[in-house]
């Protein structure tokens, strides 16, 4: 019978996949669950984020050229392409656990930097996206049922007529989309509450 070693790559994978699993539950579950409660984007993330992981240890135990590589970030790609629309914060999310994943899975780097990589990701991601970080600025998307005279021309006066429609102190607004037939306008207002 021989004796299990930190050495031994059972033990190798084992511990990866654990410090894997950790940083990828601290992150979905931890972070953005408890922040934004997507349960359905944090499952999907965190299961995407154990298939990244086992696809990424065998691809990076065998020769693999940059081709190959190519093709799987374009299948990935893809995914994008026929998924719904997810905000920014939420694409930033899952390509944390996706990040997480390679960063395990890599073959070759030491348990111990691999460790100190992924506490400063997690590190960074608490931090980023803590509510008292950026808490002074919310925003909505706004659809108008008429377009104003001055939406383009006098930003200001613009600024002023939808803080005094919201209720809220308008720091700035983007017009999105502007539709003279049926006399919308989309507007995305970021605000002071």
């Amino acid at each position: 019978m021989t004796e299990l070693t930190l050495s031994d790559p059972i033990v190798e994978l084992a511990l990866r996949f654990a410090l894997n699993t950790f940083a990828m539950i601290c992150l979905m579950f931890g972070m953005f669950y408890r922040r934004y409660r997507d349960k359905e984007l944090a499952t999907t993330a965190a299961m995407f984020n154990v298939f990244a992981f086992a696809v990424l240890t065998i691809l990076s135990s065998v020769e693999f050229s940059i081709a190959a590589g190519f093709g799987l970030f374009a299948i990935l790609a893809l995914f994008s392409l026929r998924s719904e629309a997810i905000s920014k914060i939420e694409i930033c999310y899952f390509f944390g656990a996706i990040a997480v994943a390679v960063i395990c899975s890599v073959l070759g780097t030491g348990l111990g930097f691999v460790a100190v990589i992924i506490v400063f990701v997690l590190a960074a991601a608490w931090i980023l996206d803590h509510p008292r970080f950026l808490q002074s600025a919310s925003s909505a998307k706004l659809t108008l049922d008429r377009i104003e005279p001055h939406a383009l021309s006098d930003t200001e006066k613009m600024r002023a007529d939808l803080s005094e429609r919201l209720g809220v102190d308008v720091m700035t607004f983007q017009v999105i989309e502007l539709n003279y037939v049926n006399d919308l306008a989309r507007i995305n207002v970021f605000f002071r509450t």
